[in-house]
């Protein structure tokens, strides 16, 4: 009986010996971590899509409080996350229009041709490796819709051959862009503005044999734009939003109507009124 009581005491010294050397371990040990990360963790989407350029909603929230990061980075969250982000590290959100994605291709609806017919995996990704695709425009929209399956949002569909953005889904976070093989979509400013809804930068005679919608780099938009904003650069209208009035005179003047409004309304005979 003695030995049993013995053997207790000895393990219930040892078990309050144990408790005493986890606490001092937890005390001396801990890593600090600013109560701030944990917070802003909270003001984020937790979509984790990696739109803000970090491996996740946690990972940009450290950085905004040990790296002093942009707070504003988070699309998904939009202006809602980066007020409360604001109000938390009492710093001022940068400026500038919101982004949304903007498909830069116009071949849907018939107006590429197809150069062969492909049986092989229905990716983008695939079908673009086995000789760039078999799309007329080597520069074009897939329509196999990787950058559907990418959407966490469901802000991006093939429509009639050729992704289509929904804008009011479309939070910007960018997986679309990431993984489109082509590169033809991009992110621009969600305010009325105008785009250039094509990528290929061939010359005009090869355009017009692939796709009947594409720009054959006439310059007609560069010589009417009244505030010098659009340039030719390889062959392909691009515009500096910068310098950008949204003027419409591009949009009206285009004879192809590659040049469209960003919010994805087609390209009309009349200009915007101004703002």
């Amino acid at each position: 009986m003695n030995n049993i009581v013995f053997a207790i005491i000895v393990l219930a010294l040892l078990g309050l010996a144990g408790g005493v050397i986890l606490v001092l371990a937890s005390k001396f040990m801990a890593v600090y971590e600013d109560p701030r990360i944990a917070q802003i963790t909270d003001c984020l989407a937790g979509a984790n899509c990696g739109g803000c350029g970090y491996a996740g909603c946690a990972d940009y929230a450290k950085a905004i409080v040990e790296s002093g990061a942009p707070i504003n980075k988070c699309a998904p969250g939009g202006a809602k996350s980066t007020e409360a982000i604001s109000a938390i590290m009492g710093a001022e959100a940068a400026s500038g229009p919101a982004l949304h994605a903007v498909v830069n291709c116009n071949g849907g609806n018939g107006n590429c041709g197809i150069r062969f017919d492909y049986h092989g995996i229905q990716t983008c990704a695939a079908a673009a490796a086995v000789a760039g695709g078999p799309t007329a425009c080597s520069f074009g929209c897939l329509g196999y819709g990787d950058c559907t399956r990418a959407c966490m949002f469901d802000a991006i569909h093939v429509v009639n051959g050729s992704a289509v953005v929904d804008r009011e889904k479309c939070t910007g976070c960018s997986a679309c862009m990431a993984v489109c093989p082509h590169h033809v979509i991009s992110m621009k400013p969600m305010t009325k503005t105008p785009a250039v809804v094509c990528s290929n930068k061939d010359k005009g005679p090869a355009v017009n044999k692939a796709c009947k919608a594409g720009c054959i780099g006439c310059g007609l938009c560069v010589r009417n734009c009244p505030s010098q904003a659009i340039t030719l650069v390889n062959n392909l209208a691009v515009i500096d939003y910068s310098k950008c009035t949204a003027c419409g005179t591009c949009v009206t003047k285009c004879p192809k109507k590659v040049i469209h409004w960003v919010d994805g309304a087609p390209a009309t005979a009349e200009a915007p009124a101004s703002k």
